[in-house]
């Protein structure tokens, strides 16, 4: 454990953002799987198009890990382009094992699978979005996304509330703690890396964030006999350093946006999708780009995504870093914002693309 981890260890878990309580999506699908309520249905507008991005999906970076990790300058040049371009990419080589992926799925699956008295023991309370239900709801009128979710913060370890932890079924919560290990050690590899393409020492993002905290969010998108009319996470960036998803091998339903476009991001078997959030964004000033992205919905099957949130400490600034500063890009365009400021603010607005990031940007005169 490093100093800054001593230093800290006696705070008290932090709370996030209420979140207004709405219906169980699974359990309205159970009821009557065709109907959906109005208040899951978008604007014409905002509704996924009939337009087939598919095949721009395998021009998403893939990214080998083990490369990264031996210093290869072509695989950090690929890195640096992916960031720069599209802002995801797809990781092979990544060291978690496949059982331990695998385990993850199936005690997901399993908990879903529970009856709904017994998901709401690990209900999210009035003032937090840790638990089981539905975050970022925040007005009576707001469109409400297809799906529902259950997350958690894992780490630091004495930031979690353990009565949100499942415990059906048996085992659930050692297996999220597996899991979440492993990713955290993909996080910190790639953290390396991404302080080495930014021009700094590899230890240098991480000492950044005076403590990585991670937090879970597993979603649950119910099959939908009007796909065409709902999304199962409306448009956003995610206001963290950087996210690591684990996708369903067979059913598509992530979307990034690329040109404007809606590309989707077909599963490659084992691989971990990773973003760039945020804070890279602002400290990169702007070079990486976090990007938007949604999730459909599709009516033949049920589907299921783990997402995984590095962040830094709520007590941290950030801005973006004097040397990301260059010829380019010679101003400032985010200013100095206290990171937990910024990431409740994000938490207390409903999910509409990068809305939540003009608290950090640098008004100028057009």
């Amino acid at each position: 454990m490093d100093s800054n981890e001593t230093f800290i260890e006696n705070e008290e878990a932090p709370t996030y953002a209420p979140s207004i309580p709405v219906p169980n999506v699974q359990e309205l699908v159970r009821k009557d799987p065709f109907q959906v309520p109005q208040r899951y249905v978008r604007d014409l507008e905002n509704r996924p198009k009939d337009t087939d991005m598919s095949h721009l999906s395998s021009l998403i970076p893939v990214i080998d890990l083990s490369l990264l990790l031996m210093g290869n300058e072509e695989e950090l040049n690929k890195l640096d382009l992916a960031c720069q371009r599209w802002g995801f990419f797809q990781v092979v080589n990544h060291g978690v094992a496949k059982e331990v992926l695998q385990k993850m799925k199936d005690a997901a699956a399993e908990f879903f699978e529970l009856p709904l008295e017994e998901k709401s023991k690990y209900a999210m309370p009035s003032n937090d979005i840790q638990g089981y239900g539905h975050a970022y709801v925040v007005s009576e009128e707001q469109i409400l996304d297809w799906s529902d979710a259950l997350i958690l913060v894992v780490h630091p370890s004495y930031f979690r509330k353990l009565k949100f932890w499942p415990k059906s079924p048996k085992g659930f919560e050692e297996i999220i703690e597996e899991y979440s290990n492993a990713i955290r050690k993909v996080a910190m590899e790639l953290l390396q890396s991404f302080s080495l393409i930014m021009g700094m020492e590899k230890d240098a993002l991480l000492g950044l964030h005076r403590q990585l905290v991670q937090a879970y969010r597993v979603n649950y998108y119910p099959a939908c006999s009007k796909p065409d009319q709902v999304l199962g996470v409306s448009p956003h960036s995610d206001a963290t350093t950087i996210s690591i998803i684990m996708q369903e091998d067979d059913v598509c339903g992530l979307q990034i946006q690329h040109n404007k476009e809606w590309v989707p991001v077909n599963p490659i078997p084992n691989a971990l999708v990773v973003n760039v959030g945020d804070v890279i964004e602002i400290w990169s000033n702007g070079k990486y780009k976090s990007i938007e992205h949604r999730a459909v919905a599709n009516d033949k099957k049920a589907r299921i995504s783990h997402a995984s949130f590095l962040v830094p400490h709520d007590e941290v600034d950030i801005e973006p870093l004097d040397h990301m500063l260059n010829s380019q890009s010679p101003q400032k365009i985010y200013k100095r914002v206290r990171y937990g400021e910024y990431l409740r603010s994000s938490m207390k607005m409903k999910l509409e693309g990068k809305a939540h990031t003009k608290m950090a940007r640098i008004e100028t005169l057009a």
